[in-house]
């Protein structure tokens, strides 16, 4: 822009002076039509030079004022619109094949936004709520919460390598996480290499957790009890895909550091899986043996996709310098997860079954067997304009939601255990894009203790929101 109105300013200083210069003109092949006298006053040459030197006087005063101006605009700051075409500013998606749906593309299948021809760009969400619950009739009243905002870090560093982060900040300042911190040396769309704290692919939560994607508030049970999501550990792995017709085949395949001794012997008082992630996770393996994770799918473009996975190996610390002290305990879970399209709406889900090797004497307390999943269905209500937003869309949902934290029986009495929880939701959700949405959902929970007494009850309402940025 400066360019140009230094050209321009050049040429109006040319012709002035060109013209104060050489009143008489003459044009070569063409006569000059000297003026006749009819009573007409014309001006002399010394008049006309006067002129032409005024008006090169005005236009250095017109091109000292744009030069001023431009000099003030180079130290104002841009307001940027992320939604326009800006060639400096722009949103970019990093995934870019034709199935962004698929569970394998879902940590590239988020908004970034680039500055200009850097290679690096930036992205995030966050999420808030306002929950109001009623427990076998007593309420603790109304209750808003930050839940989360997470910052990404995305770098294509070459034509075949890309890094990707994930910061999170839970509750405020609460927890600080580094989620994610992997480099990608994609070899063939069918065989790569990933390295760093990366996800792995269990079930369909995990590594499709950003809340803006998913239609309620709280995360599933199954994702967060049994599969202890979000589950980050350090490792590497193989993962790529084949094309077959209107198909995909997807795999992954890691060796993690892995969970640790606190799968048991927790602060839960039951087996959880998340009491297994330490600070140590991220820096050494507690027993010199990975963990493995591997998850296979088949997707269709037009119907959805079904994945199968796999997450084991042993948890527990059983020697020291070389020393061994205890047995060997082995963790491993199974998942199947799918997501397909039904008539016009979306149905998702997933099945979990974990076995747990639990030291002898506390089996009754500690489960060795935890099972459940959840069932979402998302049925589009209005679509259409709403407040100059082009496909705004309000939707109904529905969740329902089962797990046994410690499935079988009691050895002393053989009576079944009933460490379980059930849970119905009802969902109403409002995108005004596709980044965006606004969630009010009404929840209803059933909490059976390991003995069967009768259930407590849980009713009550949530209000959020999610966005990425």
């Amino acid at each position: 822009m400066l360019k140009t109105i230094q050209i321009l300013a050049l040429l109006l200083l040319f012709n002035a002076n060109f013209l104060a210069q050489t009143p008489n003109l003459r044009i070569p092949g063409r006569k000059v039509i000297e003026p006749t006298r009819t009573g007409k006053t014309f001006k002399s040459i010394d008049e006309l030079k006067l002129q032409g030197e005024e008006n090169l006087e005005k236009n250095r005063l017109e091109i000292d004022k744009v030069r001023e101006s431009l000099e003030k605009q180079k130290n104002v700051p841009k307001m940027i619109d992320p939604d326009s075409s800006n060639k400096t500013v722009k949103r970019i998606t990093p995934e870019t094949d034709s199935l962004k749906g698929l569970n394998q593309n879902a940590i590239y299948n988020r908004p970034f936004i680039g500055i200009g021809s850097s290679k690096t760009a930036i992205g995030g969400y966050l999420e808030a709520n306002l929950n109001y619950f009623i427990t076998d009739g007593v309420s603790e009243g109304f209750s808003m919460e930050m839940r989360r905002f997470n910052v990404f870090l995305y770098s294509s560093i070459s034509k075949r390598i890309r890094f990707l982060s994930e910061l999170e900040f839970e509750h405020g300042t609460k927890e600080i996480n580094l989620e994610t911190a992997i480099i990608d040396f994609n070899i063939h769309p069918s065989f790569n290499f990933r390295g760093g704290i990366l996800l792995p692919q269990i079930g369909i939560f995990n590594a499709n957790h950003d809340s803006p994607q998913w239609d309620f508030v709280d995360r599933p049970l199954s994702s967060t009890l049994i599969i202890p999501s979000t589950l980050s550990e350090v490792g590497f792995g193989f993962f790529g895909k084949f094309f077959l017709g209107n198909n995909v085949l997807s795999y992954n395949a890691n060796a993690t550091n892995g969970l640790q001794d606190g799968v048991v012997y927790n602060e839960s008082g039951r087996t959880f899986l998340g009491g297994g992630k330490s600070p140590e996770i991220f820096a050494e393996d507690n027993n010199g043996e990975p963990m493995l994770n591997a998850r296979i799918s088949i997707a269709n473009r037009n119907t959805g996709e079904i994945g199968l996975a796999y997450y084991g190996g042993v948890y527990n610390t059983y020697k020291i310098e070389g020393e061994v002290f205890d047995a060997k305990r082995r963790v491993d879970l199974i998942a199947v997860d799918f997501n397909a399209n039904v008539l016009k709406g979306n149905i998702t889900g997933e099945y979990v079954w974990n076995s747990v090797d639990i030291p002898a004497g506390i089996t009754d307390i500690y489960g060795e067997i935890q099972n459940g999943g959840f069932i979402d269905f998302k049925y589009p209500v209005i679509s259409g304009k709403f407040l100059n937003y082009k496909s705004a869309q309000l939707f109904a949902s529905i969740r329902g939601e089962v797990i046994d934290l410690n499935y079988g029986k009691f050895e002393l009495t053989n009576s079944p255990k009933r460490d379980e929880i059930w849970s119905n939701t009802l969902g109403i959700g409002f995108r005004p894009t596709n980044s965006t949405i606004f969630k009010l959902n009404y929840r209803y929970i059933w909490n059976f203790d390991l003995i069967g007494n009768p259930p407590s009850q849980t009713a009550g309402l949530q209000f959020g929101f999610a966005s990425y940025f």
